[in-house]
């Protein structure tokens, strides 16, 4: 067996591919690597656009759906929406054979509704109906306007993908948003066991933007705490999971059948080369998560990975809270780094959004030109 395969029989931990592109699809990749050990996909915005700008393997559809009368941004969305489908076809085997815990595929609304709950959730029940596959989950950002919408789909029974989470106090409000919608989704006689739901908590680009702010500060103590902020972080959010999915209020939903929303590693490539091109794998392995990767990160773990359970072993939480207290004592507020980094996440698939858009609308002009 692999790494990949392992992390996952004997850790309890899912490798996702952090990406999604027609030409995997088309030529049997994406197939071939889930027979490697990836279980699950996840995309977003940038990622949907490097795909459509950088292939001609969307044009004779984007052509027919302009002649059929298609709007740019509609044809972009059916774009979308058939890879998503074509994934999900994909991964339906390692649903199946997971009773419905693995084999995900995520679409999300568009970024430009980050700060509207109401635009957010009419996008995501849109969206929800559109695919209308039980392994793809709508991703909605984890935004103040995007709390409240994880809420109101939760109760409605609609499997999301909670993504651009940057802090414990944000993810600590994604949990609870979670918990509300499934007690009230439980209270009007829905089936839990058929909700799922995954909390998407970003991790490379924290030592970033902490590495930024250390420097600034320069001293030597600060420089020495260069690249711990993210895992140290990340351990801690693991430990708010195992806190919150257990005791009472959990046992009455997991006695109807309910499934703990489990933590994503999400920006597990490593910005800095300076870091081993592994940091963010290796240090974050445990059960009931799972780590979304790019292709060359799974590359780099195949390779030389470390397979061992580093989450919460051999005193991580104790030592990740001492990282965030000489964090606090060199006045690094993480809450901030937390809002900094969803605003420039939100921004980012903004731009990108923006970007697929005007590169569409020049396509449009060039067909008629035809």
């Amino acid at each position: 067996m692999n790494r990949l395969v392992r992390l996952y029989t004997e850790h309890g931990q899912s490798p996702w591919l952090d990406n999604l592109t027609r030409p995997y699809l088309r030529d049997g990749v994406l197939a071939a690597m889930v027979a490697d050990g990836i279980r699950g996909v996840t995309a977003n915005p940038t990622i949907f656009a490097r795909a459509i700008e950088a292939s001609d393997a969307y044009d004779d559809q984007f052509a027919a759906l302009i002649a059929a009368g298609s709007t740019v941004e509609d044809a972009y969305w059916e774009l979308v929406v058939d890879d998503v489908l074509d994934a999900a076809t994909v991964l339906r085997p390692t649903y199946d054979a997971s009773s419905g815990t693995d084999g995900f595929v995520s679409v999300e609304v568009a970024p430009e509704l980050a700060d509207d709950t109401d635009a957010t959730i009419a996008a995501a029940r849109m969206l929800h109906q559109r695919v209308a596959r039980p392994n793809v989950f709508v991703k909605i950002p984890a935004t103040a306007a995007g709390i409240p919408a994880i809420t109101a789909m939760i109760a409605e029974g609609v499997g999301i993908n909670i993504t651009l989470i940057f802090s414990l106090a944000r993810y600590q409000q994604v949990i609870e948003a979670f918990l509300q919608g499934l007690e009230t989704f439980t209270a009007h006689g829905g089936d839990p066991a058929t909700v799922h739901s995954v909390a998407s908590f970003f991790v490379s680009r924290v030592d970033t933007e902490v590495d930024h702010r250390l420097e600034h500060v320069g001293t030597t103590d600060a420089l020495a705490l260069r690249g711990r902020a993210a895992i140290a972080q990340a351990q801690l959010a693991y430990q708010i999971f195992r806190d919150s999915f257990t005791g009472p209020r959990w046992d009455y939903l997991a006695a109807h059948g309910a499934h703990p929303q489990k933590p994503l590693w999400a920006s597990t490539s490593t910005k800095n080369p300076a870091y081993p091109d592994t940091k963010y794998v290796d240090r974050l392995i445990g059960p009931d998560t799972i780590n979304t990767l790019t292709e060359t990160t799974i590359a780099a773990f195949l390779d030389h990975g470390t397979l061992t359970r580093s989450v919460d072993t051999e005193g991580a939480p104790q030592a990740a809270a001492g990282v965030m207290r000489e964090l606090a004592s060199l006045g690094v507020d993480m809450d901030d780094v937390g809002r900094a980094l969803e605003t420039k996440g939100v921004a980012s698939f903004h731009a990108s959004f923006a970007d697929v858009l005007t590169a569409l609308h020049t396509k449009t002009r060039q067909l008629e030109q035809r």
